[in-house]
């Protein structure tokens, strides 16, 4: 592979360096494209360990890039699904209210949905109940019936499979080491490019300084854990979900129902002390431990949120009596020896402002006439993938003319 050449060469082989690499092949279809991938398959990171489910697209404010993408890309990820034979549980979402403080998030996330023109309806509680017998809340509810789950590994494989057939050339086990003068170095060899694009995820913001972007951030890196549960499918309904402080960027312990009918908890947000803490002291870097300690101190400190109590709180959701008692405030019926089984972990990719040492909420892009960075595109990147991809795509365009 030494001196291998290419049009466009996307770093990263996630959900979205898959779909940004077949808009670019379908947009230049003269060019090569090829997506270097570190693992040995793709998707073994975020989007092969997200919970699975396709937003609907009313939590976010209308003049945000998720807001953009959320609510088209539920529908054509649906499609996609539906062409492609992968699985779709369409079985919607409650949004329930634990305490009567919670009415006012309700209100506000009802008029961000009209204002994004999503579907969703007010519920009293006894129409919640009639459509989540066991669910939870004061007064009333918020239904998405938009929102539905898949197997994020299963969606993976379909578009990994239509990259291929479409020309897209996708080399695993080439990670990323570093860019001399115009070439891209691997562990499998330097490409000469005309083009970079940088979806790495976990290491986006890394890529992004070699090529003299990212300047202003850095990926703070925040874990996920689910726990399943051991009752037979069909014991949830739907999705219930609490309203979620909007202040931050996580939604809160919460019941997914997945494709195959099952139920899970979670997931946390716990702060992870590096980039891919998946399981015990595995991948530890000592350079990374001790920035990524450094930025937490800082939000500690300026965060328009109190981020030593979420930390805090989050710490405690490893046990799992906790995350379950979280959990048991949504629904009946909910029992801790009903939950023993950890699902594997995922790591949260999310981005810092340093000046403003604020988590950013929206997805975040840079780029120039050499490469182009995807900094920030965590959930609901997965329901976003296919129109988002385009529009990268597109600005890619914008800046080669």
């Amino acid at each position: 592979m030494g001196g291998a050449r290419c049009d466009f060469l996307v770093i990263g082989g996630g959900v979205i360096g898959l779909n940004v690499a077949r808009a670019l092949k379908r947009r230049f279809t003269d060019c090569s494209v090829t997506v270097l991938e570190k693992e040995e398959h793709c998707g073994r990171h975020a989007s092969g360990r997200n919970s699975g489910v396709l937003h609907a697209g009313f939590y976010y404010t209308a003049d945000s890039l998720k807001a953009r993408f959320t609510r088209d890309g539920n529908r054509e990820l649906r499609a996609y699904c539906a062409e492609r034979g992968v699985p779709v549980n369409a079985c919607g979402k409650l949004v329930v209210a634990q305490r009567p403080e919670d009415l006012a998030g309700l209100a506000e996330l009802e008029r961000r949905a009209r204002r994004n023109g999503v579907e969703l309806h007010s519920v009293d509680a006894q129409a919640a109940r009639e459509i989540e017998p066991r669910a939870r809340t004061v007064e009333r509810a918020l239904f998405s019936p938009s929102t539905a789950s898949v197997d994020p590994a299963a969606v993976l494989g379909r578009m990994e499979e239509d990259a291929r057939a479409e020309g897209v050339s996708i080399r695993c086990g080439a990670r990323y080491l570093g860019r001399s003068g115009g070439r891209v170095r691997t562990n499998a060899g330097a490409w000469e490019a005309g083009y970079v694009v940088n979806a790495a995820g976990l290491h986006a913001d890394r890529v992004a300084r070699d090529f003299g972007h990212s300047e202003h951030y850095r990926i703070l890196p925040f874990k996920g854990l689910y726990l399943y549960s051991d009752e037979p499918a069909g014991a949830f309904r739907t999705n219930i979900y609490p309203v979620p402080d909007l202040r931050n960027p996580f939604l809160g312990v919460h019941f997914t129902v997945t494709a195959e009918g099952r139920a899970k908890i979670g997931p946390t947000a716990i702060p992870a002390l590096w980039r891919e803490q998946y399981e015990g002291a595995a991948n530890f870097d000592a350079r990374e431990f001790l920035d990524i300690v450094r930025r937490q101190a800082g939000l500690a400190v300026t965060a328009g949120f109190d981020f030593i109590r979420l930390a805090v709180e989050e710490v405690r959701k490893y046990s799992r009596k906790r995350l379950v008692a979280l959990a048991a405030r949504l629904a009946h019926g909910v029992r801790a020896e009903q939950y023993r089984r950890w699902g594997r972990p995922g790591i949260r990719a999310q981005l810092v402002d340093l000046r403003k040492r604020r988590l950013e909420m929206d997805f975040v892009l840079e780029g120039d006439d050499r490469s182009f960075h995807v900094l920030n595109a965590v959930s609901p990147a997965f329901t976003c993938s296919l129109p988002f991809s385009r529009f990268v795509a597109s600005d890619i365009a914008a800046r080669l003319r």
